[in-house]
C-alpha cells in the first residue's frame, strides 16, 4: 500500500501517540487521551491497540453501557467502534498537507456479537497522497469480529481528503 505519511509529517494525534511509550502502556495513555478528546468515543470504552499509516486496530469490552435489548453489542455501538479505527487510521495516514472529514458509512450486521470486540481498519485502495490535488473520496473497510475472528459487522466508511 502506498501511503506517504511518516511520523515525521503526521497529523498531531499520531505524533501524539509516537510519543507515547510502546506496548500496552502507550495504548492505553493514548486511548484515554483520545477519549478526551473526542468524547463519544469514550461511550464503548475503546482501546487503539495498534495505530499506522494504513492500518489500525481497536478494541472495545462488552459492558452494559453498550449493550441493547436482546443482551448483544449495540449495533451503533459497533458503528462507533468502526468510526474510531477509521478515525485513527485517517490521522495516522493524512500527511499535515491534507485534511479528511467523514462522509458516509455503509454498514452491514452480519451477526450477532456476544463478546467484546475487535475493529480493524484499512484503506480500500493504495494511495498517494501527491495525486491528492483536489477534494475525493478516500474509502475505509472496517472489519469488526468478534473474540472468536467471526466477522459480526462490516463497515465501508468513505471519507473527503483535500489538500489542506
Amino acid at each position: 500500500m502506498t501511503v506517504s505519511s511518516t511520523p515525521a509529517t503526521g497529523s498531531p494525534t499520531y505524533r501524539f501517540r509516537r510519543k507515547l511509550p510502546a506496548g500496552r502502556l502507550g495504548s492505553t495513555l493514548f486511548s484515554v487521551g483520545m477519549c478526551v478528546r473526542v468524547p463519544y468515543f469514550a461511550t464503548i470504552l475503546p482501546y487503539v491497540k495498534t495505530m499506522e499509516p494504513g492500518y489500525c486496530e481497536v478494541t472495545a469490552p462488552k459492558w452494559f453501557g453498550i449493550r441493547n435489548h436482546i443482551g448483544t453489542f449495540h449495533a451503533i455501538a459497533a458503528c462507533n467502534l468502526a468510526e474510531t479505527a477509521m478515525g485513527m487510521l485517517m490521522e495516522a495516514t493524512t500527511p499535515t498537507t491534507h485534511r479528511w472529514i467523514p462522509k458516509g458509512m455503509n454498514s452491514q450486521y452480519l451477526t450477532k456479537a456476544t463478546t467484546g470486540l475487535r475493529a480493524v481498519a484499512t484503506l480500500s485502495e493504495p494511495l498517494d497522497w501527491a495525486t491528492v490535488t483536489e477534494g475525493r473520496d478516500v474509502v475505509v473497510t472496517v472489519a469488526i469480529t468478534d473474540h472468536r475472528g467471526v466477522e459480526v459487522v462490516h463497515c465501508d466508511i468513505t471519507t473527503w481528503v483535500t489538500p489542506a
